[in-house]
């Protein structure tokens, strides 16, 4: 049997009607279903549709609120802290990114960071949300588990910690990097593993630094930084940026939330806004982007590579395709997802229509 493809519009109805049964009101389960559905379309696959069983145990556990209050608890003209209220992180993130875009557009850069959220799902859903305002976007989280200990230690103190920073164009794909302070982030184990494919070599190594690339047993190991010892600094600073400095959960307090479906997260994230027109010309600026791109499409290649690519050009590539040819659903993935349909009483992913 081949894969279950659906469209964008079919992910988003199913993952909607999820969280509605376990209590999300309408408008903040659309919200849910959107982002996540969109992950999913942009190929960032091990956060999309893959979490609802996990998002939907911890509801059902209680770890999460489902009707939060989601407020400012601190503020200056270019700055604010969102408390998220232990509510969906997609939610509390969305309503972060929102005001800095709003506060960005009056200071020229503002960061919002936020307390009290959860997983919710690629950094670059945030990043990327002030380009439709001619914006730059940066993003930084604390992971929702510890899978990288300290450079030369073996106790798992840090997390994947990601990274997005998103650019606008003029004519050119926007400039879009997403990426894990690993080599790998935790979300593509998970999807190796819910596909039956092993990991390539660099990505894990059990507690004897030897490589480890069976998926299904990852948790004999941890992830590897990227760049060594500069990864893992890289990613204890994302941590102190999104999660101390906001109060939030960081080191020996952070949960394993695909562990646990009952403890209150903490996680924090973090969103960075810059107007370019706080620095001149808007487009003027987009114009200038769009010549380094085409300077680096046409810069000499090595023997055997056929294109240089730009940060968020493939992902680019991948969104186009899913949104014409539909997304591609692993079967192992289908049927734990019609397990959660028949447990709360919904339409499995496959009968769900638009």
């Amino acid at each position: 049997m081949s894969d279950l493809m659906v469209s964008p519009a079919q992910l988003s109805a199913f993952i909607y009607a999820t969280f509605r049964a376990v209590g999300l009101p309408e408008a903040d389960a659309h919200t849910v279903g959107a982002l996540m559905a969109e992950s999913d379309v942009q190929g960032s696959d091990g956060h999309g549709v893959i979490r609802v069983p996990v998002y939907i145990r911890r509801i059902l556990g209680g770890a999460v609120n489902v009707t939060p209050n989601i407020r400012v608890v601190e503020e200056r003209a270019a700055t604010a802290l969102v408390d998220g209220d232990n509510g969906m992180g997609h939610l509390v993130m969305k309503r972060a990114t929102e005001l800095a875009i709003e506060k960005a557009r009056t200071c020229g850069i503002a960061w919002v960071g936020s307390r009290f959220s959860n997983h919710a799902g690629p950094a670059s859903l945030y990043a990327r949300m002030p380009l439709a305002h001619d914006m730059v976007g940066l993003y930084f989280a604390v992971g929702n588990a510890n899978h990288l200990p300290p450079w030369g230690g073996l106790d798992m103190l840090l997390s994947t910690n990601p990274i997005a920073v998103a650019f606008p164009t003029h004519k050119e794909t926007p400039v879009v990097l997403d990426m894990a302070t690993t080599v790998a982030a935790y979300g593509k184990v998970k999807a190796k593993a819910m596909m039956g494919q092993m990991m390539p070599e660099g990505w894990m190594v059990d507690r004897q630094g030897q490589p480890l690339l069976d998926p299904n047993r990852r948790d004999e190991g941890f992830l590897l930084p990227i760049g060594g010892y500069k990864g893992y600094g890289l990613s204890m600073i994302v941590g102190l940026l999104a999660g101390t400095l906001n109060g939030a959960a960081m080191g020996k307090e952070v949960v394993d939330f695909n562990n646990d479906d009952t403890s209150v997260t903490n996680t924090g994230q973090a969103i960075c806004v810059i107007d370019p027109s706080a620095f001149g010309d808007v487009q003027a600026f987009k114009l200038r982007v769009d010549k380094l791109v085409q300077e680096i499409h046409a810069s000499e290649r090595m023997p055997g590579v056929d294109q240089i690519w730009i940060p968020g050009e493939q992902s680019h590539l991948k969104r186009l395709h899913n949104l014409k040819h539909g997304i591609s659903i692993p079967l192992s993935l289908t049927h734990e997802l019609d397990t959660v349909a028949h447990q709360l009483g919904v339409a499995t992913l496959a009968q769900t229509t638009v």
